[in-house]
């Protein structure tokens, strides 16, 4: 049984965090497995991300299952407060190093670097927040790549790239075509109708 953990906190993006765990439990239920996702807190209380939905934690940082996968997401509360948390920086550095993967969504490559997982490797963050996380040093910011993938270091842009890498990663672990059946599953076929580059009519 994999388990993926999903680290979660107060203003955390909300889809970094469901954007993923749709991924993964979707994987889950098409291979018919006893893999699962779970939710991480410091604390055992309710937890109301950025945009308002609120979520309660399977487990906390002191009491969880092994996990295969760590993800962190990010959001304003990955770039204010928790950038600045030792405890949750320890607990993301301990955890990684029994995890065979660490992922993160959009800003939370700032928790990984406050932890010490990017020292030296190439990473990607979300558009507005690149030159900030590159002024911190030892680190190579990917500008032109929805996910970067160093090591069992995978990155991504922010928000929906939180969607693209972890079909990547279940792609790696379970093969191309069950990610392909994930995608179908979830009816995940990108069309904006407005792009961003688009001339205002």
């Amino acid at each position: 049984m994999a388990v993926y953990g999903l680290l979660v906190f107060d203003d955390a993006e909300d889809l970094d965090v469901v954007g993923p765990w749709q991924v993964f439990t979707t994987s889950a239920r098409l291979r018919g497995d006893i893999d699962r996702a779970v939710l991480v807190a410091e604390g055992p209380g309710p937890v109301r991300f950025a945009k308002g939905l609120r979520v309660l934690p399977d487990h906390t940082l002191d009491d969880h299952p092994p996990l295969d996968v760590v993800t962190v997401p990010g959001g304003v509360g990955a770039r204010t407060v928790q950038v600045d948390n030792p405890v949750v920086a320890g607990w993301i550095a301990k955890a990684a190093e029994r995890a065979s993967w660490v992922h993160s969504v959009c800003t939370g490559a700032f928790l990984l670097h406050a932890a010490g997982l990017t020292r030296g490797r190439r990473v990607a963050t979300h558009w507005q927040h690149e030159e900030r996380l590159e002024e911190l040093g030892d680190i190579t910011v990917v500008r032109d790549a929805r996910y970067v993938v160093d090591g069992n270091l995978l990155t991504s842009q922010g928000v929906s790239a939180g969607i693209d890498s972890a079909l990547w990663l279940v792609g790696r672990l379970h093969g191309r075509d069950h990610a392909r059946a994930v995608r179908r599953a979830m009816q995940y076929e990108p069309a904006p109708p407005y792009l961003a580059d688009e001339p205002a009519a």
